[in-house]
């Protein structure tokens, strides 16, 4: 029997490099510094409303756009932090991870043809999500070494085809932040050009050396034509809960809701429940992550002091960059898997996150670990010989 032909909607995407370097870090028994994700535990008292939650039957759909008293406490959070009140019932909807928030808003956004500038390098979701829904990806390099945004070729990259702009500040893999002077050439290119924003945050609750995080919700004109996007799995360090958040304008959300509701439609409930408890009752451990975070990098660097590794500056997330460019013209990949099956520590290497070919060198480690992880993974670093 012939079989029918099948064609990929996305021919050149295969597993991702976080899978892949944890999957080679298992193989050749590494400490994985490479997918970002902490090796210590939830909070208890999380835990434990978990558990009271699933025990007490909140075990069935939650609404679609996420439970009315979660999005309530979202909106006021918000609010404390970035004085803008979006309204829970129209403005805010609960997603299964960030990921999902940032597939459904380039849904939502984009037309088959239209060009969506992405700044690079960057987060491997977003150009599948682009390509997917027919859009053109247009990518604007960030400036090595601090990553910060070269505002004329982005001027220069707009036309009257481009639909969306993509933001992803704090940045991951760089750790660049915006300053003042981003929000100011963004306030022009909006009044310029009618544009959308699609601007991921997750990384908001780590900004580090006394910096404060210019969320585009801060700014009344560059949140009305925006979808801002977070996440709780980052915030309470449990990354495998998948829980996210989408805020916007109400024209927007009707529009990301459609998509939301044929892709996950609503949120695990009790997950949804035990946030809203913790959120409302211990907001200041979130708040106190800048310092938490902070702590580690700083120790992380100390720890590393004497490496063949440069570090970049790390002004957010909980990754540092190191550069070996000095010592080496070799590809990062192939270092990264040297440093993984040879020295047993595993990393990133920046290479990927560019859609065209770019090396400057650069390899990015999770320091989102206890004390005694960071310092054998240091300990290993430091014996290596980059020639």
């Amino acid at each position: 029997m012939q079989q029918p032909k099948l064609t990929s909607k996305l021919p050149e995407v295969g597993t991702t490099i976080f899978s892949v370097m944890s999957a080679l870090a298992t193989e050749h028994n590494a400490i994985n510094l490479s997918q970002g994700f902490p090796d210590f535990p939830v909070d208890q008292r999380l835990r434990d409303r978990v558990a009271y939650h699933i025990a007490n039957g909140a075990n069935q759909y939650a609404p679609m756009p996420g439970l009315p008293r979660l999005r309530n406490a979202i909106s006021k959070w918000v609010n404390d932090l970035y004085d803008h009140a979006y309204d829970p019932a129209s403005e805010i909807t609960v997603t299964s991870g960030a990921t999902e928030a940032i597939f459904n808003s380039v849904m939502a956004l984009v037309q088959p043809g239209d060009e969506v500038v992405v700044l690079e390098p960057a987060y491997d979701a977003y150009l599948p999500a682009i390509r997917m829904c027919g859009g053109i990806p247009r990518s604007v390099p960030l400036v090595y070494p601090d990553y910060h945004i070269p505002w004329d070729k982005v001027r220069a990259m707009v036309n009257e085809r481009t639909r969306v702009l993509m933001l992803n500040f704090p940045h991951n893999p760089t750790g660049a932040i915006l300053q003042e002077e981003d929000i100011r050439q963004l306030k022009e290119l909006v009044q310029q050009y009618p544009i959308y924003l699609i601007s991921d945050e997750v990384w908001e609750h780590r900004v580090f050396d006394g910096h404060q995080h210019l969320s585009i919700s801060r700014f009344p004109e560059l949140a009305a034509r925006s979808f801002v996007i977070s996440s709780f799995g980052k915030a309470l360090h449990a990354t495998g809960w998948k829980v996210g958040y989408c805020l916007a304008p109400a024209a927007l959300t009707r529009e990301f809701r459609k998509v939301h509701q044929f892709v996950t439609f609503s949120t695990a409930t009790p997950l949804q429940h035990a946030i809203t408890d913790y959120l409302t009752a211990y907001p200041e451990e979130i708040r106190g992550l800048p310092v938490f975070y902070q702590e580690k990098r700083d120790r992380f660097l100390e720890l590393m002091a004497g490496s063949a590794f440069n570090p970049l500056p790390a002004r957010s997330t909980y990754f540092q960059l190191f550069s070996y460019a000095d010592r080496s013209d070799r590809p990062d990949t192939e270092i990264a898997r040297e440093l993984t099956i040879r020295y047993k520590v595993a990393s990133i290497p920046i290479s990927v996150f560019y859609q065209t070919p770019t090396d400057d060198k650069v390899l990015r480690f999770c320091f989102a670990k206890e004390v005694p992880t960071l310092a054998a993974a240091a300990e290993k670093l430091k014996q290596v010989e980059i020639s």
